[in-house]
């Protein structure tokens, strides 16, 4: 059974920091493009970062410079460290898995930047 598991997200004050972590089971992690994306209220889902099975790294230019993907292959886990983070983060943050012929979701984590 697929799962992504999302953890990490809260409320944090702008120019906060928070880290997400998405824990993977039920496929073959290392064979996958991980990535992070989000949705804000009455919005359209958006991708945030990516990261392919060979560690190249993408990312939205809205979050470039401030956030950063990772993974670990020995633990089925991708990060997302988020920095200098204000109100337009404000988002429910999924992981998403995928490759050539599937793509799985993660329930997502609620990120709140207020004061």
């Amino acid at each position: 059974q697929v799962q992504l598991m999302e953890s990490g997200g809260g409320l944090v004050q702008p120019g906060g920091s928070l880290r997400l972590s998405c824990a993977a089971s039920g496929f073959t992690f290392s064979n996958y493009k991980m990535s992070w994306y989000r949705q804000a209220p009455g919005t359209e889902r958006e991708l945030v970062a990516g990261i392919t099975n060979g560690g190249t790294t993408s990312y939205a230019d809205s979050v470039k410079g401030r956030f950063s993907i990772s993974r670990d292959n020995a633990k089925n886990t991708v990060h997302l460290q988020m920095n200098s983070l204000n109100a337009d983060d404000t988002a429910v943050y999924y992981c998403n898995a995928r490759n050539t012929w599937v793509g799985y979701w993660g329930q997502g984590t609620q990120v709140t930047v207020s004061s």
